[in-house]
């Protein structure tokens, strides 16, 4: 049964922050929002939750997952970026934008895309996501909180609650965060290719 969370969407309490970060740690799998959409989150190290994701959402072995990152820095890490992408990135974020890029050394296989090594990356512009991010201090593995014939994200914590009670360790819900994606940008060829179109304008990139 998942724990359900309702959190401050301006001032976040720190007490449900420390609460869910540790419950990540332990192994939690959660719904939390962020500027385009909920998503499912669990840390890098989590290959179980990682399975749980993909079961949820009936993924594939090519589909992206996205490292959610707190800042630009932690970023860095975790893709390699030349200086004009680098630039257009920078510009860009936090934002509801997600972007390919080939991925470093220090992200899991797992998460990779098999055959083109690259991964999502994105920093998120919503207070609630960034403290959650802020107190683990890592990543968050994510994946858009879209279930299997669905045409739209659920929007309601109350309803994620209900729905997946059973496969979701924990709901933190801040109130309505809208139901675009992100706007996901390739740029694992060094030049930018729209892969899909969301809540993030894409001219910049066009």
């Amino acid at each position: 049964m998942a724990k359900y969370f309702d959190v401050h969407p301006r001032t976040p309490q720190a007490r449900t922050i420390h609460t869910v970060t540790d419950s990540l740690r332990s192994g939690a799998l959660i719904a939390y929002p962020t500027d385009s959409c909920f998503a499912l989150g669990c840390r890098m190290g989590n290959r179980e939750g990682l399975e749980r994701i993909r079961s949820i959402r009936r993924l594939d072995d090519h589909h992206h997952f996205t490292l959610t990152c707190e800042n630009f820095a932690q970023l860095g890490q975790f893709v390699h970026i030349d200086n004009a992408v680098f630039r257009a990135v920078k510009a860009a974020t936090p934002g509801s934008y997600t972007f390919i890029l080939p991925a470093t050394k220090e992200v899991p296989r797992r998460l990779m895309h098999p055959k083109k090594k690259t991964v999502g990356v994105r920093i998120p512009d919503h207070v609630v996501a960034q403290a959650l991010l802020a107190e683990l201090g890592e990543p968050l593995v994510s994946s858009t909180l879209l279930l299997p014939g669905e045409d739209e994200p659920m929007t309601q914590g109350w309803e994620i609650k209900e729905r997946l009670d059973h496969v979701l360790d924990a709901v933190v819900d801040s109130g309505d965060c809208g139901t675009d994606p992100t706007t996901v940008v390739d740029f694992s060829s060094g030049a930018a290719e729209i892969v899909r179109l969301g809540a993030g304008d894409p001219a910049r990139f066009e």
